[in-house]
């Protein structure tokens, strides 16, 4: 099999830490890029820049020539009632979601267009597609990450394949405070078809997927990675 070049942004935590781990596991080189790597640097064989999407500027010194694939995984969780969100509330949650997500795209798209086969996958949250109550300003970013998505991938096309996976309650450090006693997991779980909060390798081997010449027939598309809470509902 031949090796694959990604960049995995947001990569020291999470979903993206997992994300890391699975590519390099299946022989890629991976270049991980987040804000600090206490916990990807103990990854053997990765490639570590530090980056912070969120600055309008964000740029990294040496660009690759050529990536085979990109993976945004910043995200951010503010739950609250709508009468307490602010505009700093919803431009902070825009920023990270949606902007961080163009910039990351912007800077490595010459590299991406270079491959043979070039795929990018961001995250939106299940929210976007089932009204929750207190996700009003997550659910308008993620909703416009969607939308920007679909066009992206129509713009790309053939040349890189563009794709979004929108996850239920996953067992992230973004997630810790919804998950931090026995009976707020419980709640969770039960909320849930399938019977379970999800834990970050759900996301993580739906990433690999997207990137790899497997779903090399596939653009354009939300994928609900959330225990069938989008779809399914209990009796």
């Amino acid at each position: 099999m031949t090796q694959k070049k990604y960049v995995v942004i947001g990569a020291n935590s999470g979903i993206g830490l997992q994300t890391v781990k699975q590519l390099m596991a299946e022989g890629n080189s991976v270049l991980a890029l987040s804000r600090n790597n206490e916990e990807v640097s103990k990854i053997q064989g990765v490639e570590f820049v530090q980056f912070d999407a969120s600055h309008e500027n964000a740029a990294i010194a040496e660009l690759p020539d050529v990536l085979d694939g990109l993976v945004y995984c910043p995200g951010t969780i503010q739950l609250k009632p709508f009468n307490r969100f602010t505009d700093a509330d919803f431009m902070n949650d825009f920023n990270i979601n949606l902007l961080g997500a163009v910039r990351s795209i912007r800077l490595f798209l010459p590299a991406l267009k270079k491959s043979s086969q070039a795929s990018i996958v961001l995250f939106s949250t299940v929210a976007a597609q089932t009204g929750m109550p207190y996700h009003t300003s997550i659910a308008a970013a993620k909703g416009a990450v969607e939308g920007f998505a679909k066009a992206l991938a129509a713009e790309l096309a053939p040349t890189v394949r563009a794709n979004v996976i929108a996850p239920s309650l996953t067992r992230t450090t973004l997630a810790a405070s919804l998950l931090s006693t026995p009976e707020k997991e419980a709640a969770g779980a039960k909320r849930h078809p399938l019977g379970r909060v999800g834990e970050a390798k759900d996301c993580a081997e739906m990433v690999a997927f997207l990137l790899s010449e497997k779903s090399s027939w596939i653009t354009g598309q939300i994928f609900h990675v959330d225990g069938g809470m989008s779809s399914v509902k209990l009796m």
